[in-house]
C-alpha cells in the first residue's frame, strides 16, 4: 500500500468544478435573499433568477450554433480549396500557355516583338 495517496487530475477537477457549482449556488442564494430585502416578493425573485439563467442559455446556446455555422463554413470552404485544380489557369479554366495576348483588346503589334499577324498587315 503507498504510503501517500496521491488525488488524481480528474478527482482533482471534479473538486474544483465541485467548488465552482457550490459558489454559483451561493451566490444566487445571496441575490436571492437580496432581492427579497428589497421588497419582491420570493416567488417574483425566483422567476426573475430563472429568467435570467433562461437567457443566459440562450445567448450561450446562439454563440454556439454560430460557432458551429462558421466551423463548418470553414470546413467546406477548406475542402473546396483543397479539392479545387492547381496551376495557372485563368477564371475560364484556360492554361496559360493557352492564353495568346493578342485577344486582349488593347493588343498592338508594335508593344511585342513577337511574329506578324495577319490582322495587322501593312500595305
Amino acid at each position: 500500500m503507498k504510503h501517500t495517496a496521491r488525488m488524481t487530475t480528474a478527482a482533482r477537477l471534479g473538486r474544483w468544478l465541485g467548488g465552482v457549482w457550490g459558489g454559483c449556488l451561493r451566490a444566487e442564494r445571496r441575490v436571492h435573499q437580496w432581492l427579497m430585502a428589497q421588497g419582491v416578493p420570493a416567488g417574483g425573485a425566483a422567476v426573475l433568477i430563472w429568467g435570467v439563467k433562461l437567457a443566459t442559455l440562450g445567448v450561450l446556446l446562439y454563440i454556439a450554433v454560430w460557432t458551429a455555422l462558421l466551423l463548418v463554413a470553414l470546413f467546406v470552404a477548406a475542402r473546396m480549396a483543397e479539392q479545387a485544380p492547381q496551376g495557372d489557369d485563368d477564371f475560364l479554366g484556360r492554361k496559360a500557355e493557352e492564353l495568346d495576348h493578342r485577344e486582349s483588346l488593347a493588343y498592338d503589334t508594335i508593344n511585342y516583338s513577337d511574329d506578324p499577324d495577319p490582322r495587322f498587315e501593312d500595305d
